[in-house]
């Protein structure tokens, strides 16, 4: 029973005296036990405890763990709080009712100010869990399932039977004569868990009575060499992953296992739910950096969108409506694009400066988003070029192509790219004009980005 030990000597090297600590207890075997663990400690350490129990209302028996739990905590001097689960939203119940508990449990914990919330996860358990993730897939550091602590944003949930098999608490309750209640739903076929924890576990103890303790060693092993990759990609993310942008050029360089990583971690910033995460958005990620085109765009969930340019990957919201159509007048500022205005003069001929004769076009001016099939009569250019080569040859970011710019007459002759390319209308040459445009960028907007 040296893990029987473990458990205890991990508890009094966790707490601190006055600390003030809630249970998840169910009344079955495991957080009875993990109870009675707690309260041997209670005198000595000063502590506050708090009893948070869930009834999910779909057994009989249900009354019968709360009424037990109600009276137990009163005759111990233990805070009692209760929730019901009234109705399941979700078609998954576990994923539903996981949800519904760390909520009432975090409520509880934020009343009492508590510094740990204690949950009665066994060795069994894990090993149940890392086989589920290992057959499941999932990203590389799940695999070691759960870990003894974890950190919330004021609190830890702390797992200390992680040391115990199921057998070993059940052994020590029945001995000690500790009342427990045993729910039978847990023997269902129905239920995956179930199915590990009837066939597939007592196999493994039959090839290894301490099974549990080499799942436990990969577990631990395996939360070492994540402390240490994730040190390796907070540095590389400080460095290249700025503003929602991941600059690829000096990442490319890593192994494909440390970019995985930044990836893996991007998608944890960049989405608020973890359970859009998926080792299939990280390795289509991986195909974009390693592709040899330059602009690429992938869809991701919750509208999301990456979106390579050149040597830089940015994670945005997809625009679904990006196209706009607006007539010059004096000016017109395009958000995030800059602003387009008609001035009294200039001495500049650089393309932030179209010269125009009001006579070979149709007025008023118009500015607008690009269409498809949209091609302009470049100045110094025999013909049409498509305005979509224009982007490509400027090395223009796709995800700025919808959106930038496009000056044309009401004759929807394109005149002008500002910024970018005049069309055979500009004067600025010959002073034949009698209309003067200035583009002024956005502050910091750099539209040919790779130059």
């Amino acid at each position: 029973m040296i893990y029987l030990k473990e458990s205890i000597k991990y508890l009094k090297n966790l707490l601190k005296f006055n600390d003030k600590v809630v249970i998840a207890c169910s009344a079955g075997p495991d957080s009875m036990y993990l109870m009675h663990l707690l309260e041997a400690l209670k005198k000595e350490l000063n502590l506050t405890i708090i009893c948070a129990h869930v009834n999910h209302k779909l057994r009989s028996q249900s009354e019968d763990e709360y009424q037990f739990l109600k009276e137990y905590c009163a005759q111990s001097n233990i805070i009692f709080e209760y929730y019901e689960i009234l109705h399941y939203d979700d078609d998954n119940f576990h994923n539903t009712s996981h949800k519904l508990r760390y909520t009432f449990f975090e409520q509880i914990v934020n009343k009492y100010q508590a510094n740990y919330l204690f949950t009665a996860h066994h060795g069994d358990d894990l090993i149940e869990t890392i086989l589920m993730k290992l057959t499941r897939g999932t990203s590389f550091f799940s695999y070691k399932g759960f870990d003894i602590i974890s950190s919330k944003n004021n609190y830890k949930i702390v797992r200390p039977l992680i040391f115990l098999t199921k057998q070993e608490i059940k052994n020590y309750m029945d001995k000690n004569n500790l009342k427990y209640y045993i729910d039978n739903s847990n023997f269902s076929d129905h239920y995956t868990r179930n199915r590990y924890r009837k066939y597939v576990l007592p196999f493994l103890k039959s090839e290894n009575i301490d099974v549990h303790k080499k799942y436990l060693e990969f577990s631990f092993e395996l939360a070492e060499c994540q402390d240490y990759v994730i040190d390796i990609v907070n540095k590389l993310m400080q460095k290249y992953f700025v503003d929602n942008i991941l600059f690829i050029d000096k990442l490319q360089h890593e192994k494909d296992f440390i970019i995985k990583q930044c990836l893996h971690q991007i998608l944890k910033n960049v989405y608020t739910n973890n359970s859009y995460l998926s080792k299939k958005y990280v390795n289509e990620i991986l195909a974009m950096i390693k592709s040899s085109k330059p602009n690429l765009t992938l869809n991701l969930s919750q509208g999301l969108v990456a979106s390579k340019e050149y040597n830089k990957i940015k994670f945005i919201k997809n625009m679904k409506n990006s196209s706009y159509y607006h007539v010059l007048k004096d000016e017109v500022t395009l958000h995030s694009l800059g602003k387009i205005e008609i001035v009294s003069n200039a001495t500049l001929k650089d393309n932030n400066y179209i010269y125009l004769n009001s006579h070979e076009i149709e007025l008023p001016l118009i500015i607008r988003s690009r269409k498809s099939g949209d091609k302009m009569l470049v100045k110094n250019l025999n013909g049409h070029k498509k305005i979509k080569d224009i982007f490509i040859d400027e090395k223009i970011p796709q995800s700025k192509r919808k959106t930038y710019p496009i000056v044309t007459d009401s004759g929807n002759n394109i005149l002008w790219l500002p910024g970018l390319k005049k069309s055979k209308f500009d004067h600025a040459n010959d002073r034949n004009y009698d209309i003067i445009l200035k583009y002024t960028k956005k502050e910091g907007e750099n539209h040919n980005e790779s130059k």
